[in-house]
């Protein structure tokens, strides 16, 4: 239980500071550290992203929308935090500077979710003579931080022990840019920088950790991205 409890509060402590990361509040000897784990965890890119996102929007729509008088008054003494207690992260923190234009712009905010509309594409994953067995499906979108791509692949086993699979996007021109790892097919989420609408073709290959960051070349699944064009 206190095991559990204490992991609860490390990624707390994580969102906060994502938080404090994504509105410049940062303490400059802990943003290093912290900037080097996002890079290396798409799971906190993509979480950083959601914070400066909401940073973003609550600092445009403060600039826009008086908030009423009596919002305002009562906002600064519930976003003081009472001495000696740490409360509960939110996942979407804003900053004070905007605080009081939150609630007037709550109804701004829903609509802005259900109006706005990713760029999304498919991708069916076909096998090779490595892998005749398996088959995958992955859907791309794009996000501010880069393409997000989520893999769902069967007929994969697991592989660890300094073995595992690599993901990759290749052009017509036949380059090959690296969009992450995994052990399993099971709900994968991974990460590119690049456009699968220039880089179509998305390929699986079984890696070896030795050192060595070229593809090895044994391809357990390969597809064509539907960018409908």
């Amino acid at each position: 239980m206190r095991r559990r409890r204490r992991e609860a509060e490390a990624g707390d402590q994580e969102i906060v500071e994502l938080a404090a990361l994504a509105d410049g509040s940062l303490a400059p000897e802990r943003r290093a550290a912290l900037e080097a784990q996002v890079a290396a965890s798409s799971e906190l890119a993509e979480l950083l992203a959601e914070q400066e996102r909401a940073v973003s929007f609550a600092r445009h729509a403060a600039t826009e929308i008086e908030a009423p008088q009596s919002l305002r008054a009562r906002i600064p003494a519930r976003e003081r935090p009472r001495r000696g207690v740490v409360g509960r992260p939110r996942l979407l923190v804003i900053g004070a500077a905007t605080a009081a234009a939150v609630l007037a712009v709550g109804i701004g905010v829903a609509v802005f979710n259900s109006g706005s509309s990713a760029t999304r594409f498919q991708a069916a994953l076909g096998p090779t003579k490595l892998a005749p067995g398996a088959n995958g499906e992955a859907t791309l979108t794009k996000t501010s931080s880069g393409w997000r791509i989520e893999l769902d692949a069967t007929g994969l086993p697991r592989l660890d022990r300094g073995r595992f699979y690599e993901a990759w996007l290749r052009n017509a021109a036949g380059m090959l840019v690296p969009i992450g790892t995994f052990n399993e097919g099971t709900n994968v989420r991974l990460w590119a920088g690049v456009s699968p609408e220039d880089f179509r073709t998305l390929t699986v290959t079984r890696e070896q950790a030795d050192g060595n960051q070229a593809s090895s070349g044994e391809k357990v699944l390969v597809g064509t991205v539907d960018t409908g064009g």
